[in-house]
């Protein structure tokens, strides 16, 4: 009786060691790919910054300014949009330029992350076009990053008294970056049959006819995109 007694009592202490132990060894894996991409793209891109990459489990539910306060959190909501590495490497690009951005300027930095908080929309528009930079750099394919935020960022009505873009221009000031820095990416498309991707191509006709027209005149002003 008293071999019983104690095996269970063994038994109900063992079991939640071995329990946190299994989602350790669950989470440790993410962990490690995210810290790898991240820091690839840290060492590729030069930035010599410190930034930490975390991992947490729970659903996102806010949009948090993890970034621009140096730590880069991703949450399973994260993982589970990412389909491949261009795509987690995309979320990661755009969270590492808020952080670069965080240390530039005066006061440590503070200033400019004042200015992050005050002019959202337009580093919006710097932390997508920088991202596509690092993640060439780095030795990923940006139009992950197309993909990415087509399928993560609703399309909004109007975006005149809104803190962010609307999506579609984000969509296509990405797409305007690679079409004229990177267009080996365009003539080489490894995303071509990519649904996201084609479903960019069907929603930003307008859009790219306005940028193939600007680029035949040679003129590479800002083109008002919708």
């Amino acid at each position: 009786m008293n071999k019983i007694i104690i095996s269970v009592i063994l038994s109900l202490i063992i079991a939640p060691v071995f329990a946190l132990e299994t989602a350790y060894e669950k989470e440790m894996p993410v962990q490690k790919r995210i810290n790898e991409i991240g820091f690839k793209i840290l060492n590729a891109n030069a930035l010599d910054k410190h930034v930490v990459f975390s991992y947490n489990k729970k659903e996102k539910l806010l949009k948090n300014d993890s970034a621009i306060k140096r730590q880069i959190v991703l949450y399973d909501t994260d993982l589970k949009q990412a389909e491949n590495d261009d795509e987690l490497a995309a979320e990661l690009a755009r969270e590492i330029s808020f952080a670069m951005k965080s240390y530039d300027g005066s006061a440590k930095g503070l200033m400019s992350t004042a200015q992050i908080k005050m002019s959202p929309k337009k580093y919006e528009l710097y932390a997508d076009k920088r991202a596509a930079d690092f993640m060439v750099k780095a030795g990923y394919n940006p139009l992950a990053l197309i993909t990415l935020i087509n399928k993560t960022y609703p399309q909004a009505r109007q975006d005149k008294f809104s803190k962010h873009n609307l999506t579609s221009k984000r969509l296509m000031y990405i797409y305007e970056r690679i079409y004229y820095n990177y267009p080996h990416f365009l003539v080489d498309n490894t995303y071509t049959n990519n649904e996201y991707y084609q479903n960019f191509l069907l929603t930003s006709v307008s859009n790219r006819k306005k940028l193939f027209e600007a680029a035949r005149r040679h003129e590479r002003g800002k083109i008002k995109y919708e």
